[in-house]
């Protein structure tokens, strides 16, 4: 897998963060404003250590119903402390108030007259101690994280999509040139993911790299770039929309392959084209190029060496890819694994 490049980078800051519950915190922000009344009994929850598929397997188990009948919006980290909200049907209320799990917590209920699907949440609140941080590098580790909200977070899918075998997109490969069937609704999806992301990294990666080498590591917009408004709609604009752009209006997006979605034309389609398969059946989507973080707060401890770094981003995006762009280095999952004498 190739590097990720970035935009906008700090140099010889040898910060390390860890993936664990105490030091990596995660609070879904929801996007609807629940009526306390309906057929729908909403739980805000806490886990550790658990991921979101295990939390509702363990729901699910307790309650002696399909998973699928228990709604969530996204899917959290195991490794940390993270809080979501998930919707199962009211008339199991009277059993869930005896509902004990030492790594879960409801934070409280209420009600809704629909389940939670998929995508139902505006972004994510994260909270993560930087460790081994001296004063003058917590200074510049703010500065580097504002000049990256303001100009702009290259969106890549972070080590976490991709598993931790490194054979997975090879298994992805040959499960869809057919030479390996995959009877697993999930893991299919997930080889799928794997493919479409890989291509949607390497094509971000190039378009980084032509930023930096001619636009003065300035995200380069190309004739023929497909771009997203604030509503989510498409377009290919005649013109480079530079002011939209600025004002962060519109954000030019990447392919990740497959049918029934818009590719981009002229110059834009001379680079996706290298990073496209149109022969993939599974349904396409566009990912925004660019993010920008939000409420960044900074908060120095300096007897711990920790910087405490707090941040918004949007739903889908990687709180590592942030932390790897201040860092200019490339994080796995072996790199953010608490050691057990540390841990202690």
């Amino acid at each position: 897998m190739r590097k990720r490049e970035y935009l906008d980078t700090t140099t010889d800051i040898g910060f390390k963060f860890y993936q664990t519950k105490d030091d990596f915190l995660v609070d879904e922000i929801n996007t609807t404003e629940f009526k306390g009344k309906g057929n729908y009994l909403i739980l805000h929850i806490k886990k550790q250590e658990l991921t979101t598929w295990d939390m509702v397997a363990i729901f699910a188990e307790y309650l002696a119903i399909p998973a699928q009948k228990i709604g969530y919006a996204g899917l959290k980290d195991k490794h940390a402390t993270t809080t979501q909200y998930i919707s199962i049907d009211a008339s199991h209320e009277k059993l869930l108030k005896k509902f004990y799990h030492k790594q879960i917590k409801v934070l409280s209920t209420t009600r809704h007259s629909s389940s939670i699907r998929m995508g139902d949440l505006d972004g994510n609140r994260f909270s993560i101690n930087l460790h081994f941080v001296d004063n003058i590098d917590s200074g510049r580790i703010e500065k580097c994280a504002r000049k990256i909200a303001k100009n702009g977070l290259p969106n890549y899918f972070g080590y976490q999509r991709f598993g931790r075998d490194g054979d997975s997109l090879k298994q992805a490969q040959e499960m869809i040139k057919g030479d390996v069937f995959m009877e697993d609704t999930k893991v299919k999806n997930f080889l799928i993911s794997i493919y479409q992301s890989t291509f949607f990294n390497d094509w971000l990666r190039e378009r980084v790299i032509l930023s930096l080498e001619k636009n003065e590591g300035k995200f380069m917009l190309l004739d023929g770039d497909v771009y997203q408004d604030l509503k989510g709609k498409f377009s290919t604009p005649k013109i480079k929309p530079t002011r939209e752009f600025q004002a962060q209006n519109l954000n030019p997006t990447g392919l990740l392959c497959g049918r029934d979605v818009f590719r981009a034309r002229d110059e834009a389609l001379k680079i996706e084209k290298k990073f496209d398969d149109e022969f993939l059946q599974e349904k396409g989507y566009r990912r925004n190029a660019l993010i920008y973080p939000k409420d960044i707060e900074c908060k120095y401890i300096r007897k711990q060496t920790v910087l405490n770094i707090s941040f918004t981003l949007p739903k889908g995006s990687y709180a590592t890819v942030f932390l790897e762009s201040i860092a200019n280095k490339n994080y796995s999952a072996k790199d953010v694994k608490k050691k057990q004498t540390q841990a202690k």
